[in-house]
């Protein structure tokens, strides 16, 4: 016979505790304990069930040979996913609310036109997705929708209907009538997402589920979570632009380290081939503060366009400010200029914008940062000719950065005529087969003489 015991589980990170405590002792958040109800089964019933158990292989006799994957007819969803979606996989979507999460697995189940595709919603009427889908464009006769919380429920329809493609929206509306604890709490996103991994598993059927994010930006519900699936997707964004970053934090069928681009409009998600020529909007304008840098995100090159504004401090402490940049490495590049160059940039504020809303973290920018503060502050343009791929160290030197051909053959691609890089590369690769200049900077005061004394080019 089952047996019920009452812990307190905590929803922030999935710490249980046999009584009730403020703060939780693993992730130091308050007033997250609460009490749910855990229903013990038969120990001897759960050991010998009824599945028959399965025989050892030798690793010799295991098929090697690839599967075929489902074709989500989105290439940037493709690419990420290492070639198309895995029969059997859980995919789990995380991002903030009004990213795009619900638009993206609509349009992937509306764009499966030959496969019965169930969309199951728990946050949505029936209504509101066809408005959505009408909006979008895209109606396909083979998508059931299906309003429904109940993971009972769910399983004996997706049983009786047998989908190619399943996707929930979201996991934290899903609930079992076995846990007797609210929709969203530790406990339910956990049977509830092992029960449909069971379910995808057993029929080869692959699972979307879209998730929540909690105030520190990861997956909402126990970490557990992340790790029973198959693949874990971030979208990131900034709603006050366009441009939405999808990529792989963990993909077993996959690399990690792709991202897919994608440009919101009112009709839907739109795919970004090409972000470079997007990402540039001011290319062949002789602006001051602006440098492009050739940047790698994942495996992917692309490259960015860096403004800077310096101005003489309206108030008694100077201002410091960066949209997509990292702000204490800022405020390192400045301690830079003022120490090793001696440009003196302590009394101005000084704003920094990654254009598009792209957060980067690629340290190559950092020259291209050093670029653009150096032109806002004598305002005189940098070429638009030039692009820059380059880290700055403590000492104003120019370090080396990894994939450098990459970032050369992208920028000659995008016609730009020279790219600055630092001189530690120089007779590692053989520049003279790029249709550009290739010219090498030691440190920021050679940057500066290369960039407003003369002419690299």
């Amino acid at each position: 016979m089952a047996k019920k015991k009452i812990i307190f589980t905590c929803q922030n990170c999935g710490a249980s505790s046999a009584k009730w405590v403020g703060r939780c002792p693993s992730c130091n958040e308050w007033n997250t304990y609460v009490e749910e109800v855990v229903v013990k089964h038969n120990q001897k019933k759960d050991l010998h069930g009824n599945d028959p158990p399965r025989k050892p292989q030798l690793i010799s006799e295991v098929s090697t040979e690839s599967e075929e994957r489902v074709d989500t007819k989105l290439n940037e969803l493709n690419r990420i996913l290492g070639g198309g979606l895995v029969p059997g996989s859980v995919v789990l979507l995380g991002g903030e609310p009004g990213i795009g999460k619900s638009t993206l697995a609509l349009q992937v189940g509306m764009k499966l036109g030959g496969s019965k595709v169930f969309y199951i919603s728990g946050e949505e009427s029936s209504r509101q997705i066809r408005l959505r889908a009408d909006r979008i464009g895209l109606v396909s006769e083979n998508c059931y929708i299906l309003c429904e919380t109940s993971l009972e429920n769910i399983i004996s329809h997706l049983h009786h209907n047998s989908p190619a493609v399943v996707i929930i929206d979201s996991i934290q509306t899903v609930h079992t009538e076995s846990i007797e604890s609210s929709p969203g709490s530790v406990s339910q996103v956990r049977e509830c997402a092992a029960a449909l991994l069971r379910y995808a598993k057993e029929t080869s059927t692959p699972v979307f589920l879209i998730g929540h994010i909690n105030k520190e930006g990861s997956i909402a519900g126990p970490k557990v979570l992340e790790h029973i699936v198959d693949v874990v997707l971030q979208f990131e964004g900034d709603h006050n632009h366009m441009y939405r970053i999808l990529r792989a934090s963990k993909n077993r069928f996959g690399a990690t380290s792709e991202l897919g681009i994608f440009e919101m409009h009112e009709a839907g998600l739109k795919e970004v081939q090409n972000p470079s020529e997007i990402l540039i909007t001011h290319k062949g304008e002789e602006l001051s503060g602006t440098a492009v840098a050739a940047t790698i995100d994942g495996i992917r090159p692309f490259l960015i366009e860096v403004q800077a504004l310096v101005s003489s401090a309206a108030y008694g402490t100077p201002q410091r400010s960066a949209t997509g940049f990292d702000l204490r490495r800022l405020g390192m590049l400045l301690a830079v200029l003022e120490k090793q160059a001696g440009f003196r940039l302590a009394a101005k504020d000084v704003f920094l914008n990654i254009a598009g809303g792209i957060r980067v973290t690629d340290p190559a920018i950092d020259m291209s940062v050093i670029a653009a503060v150096l032109s806002s502050n004598v305002n005189i343009a940098v070429s638009p000719d030039i692009c820059f791929a380059g880290e700055v160290g403590l000492s104003g030197e120019i370090r080396p950065v990894s994939r450098i051909e990459q970032r050369i053959g992208e920028a000659a691609k995008l016609g730009f005529g020279t790219i600055i890089i630092s001189s530690h590369h120089k007779g590692k690769f053989h520049a003279g087969k790029y249709k550009m200049n290739v010219t090498y900077a030691s440190g920021v005061k050679e940057l500066f003489r290369l960039l407003f004394k003369k002419n690299p080019s």
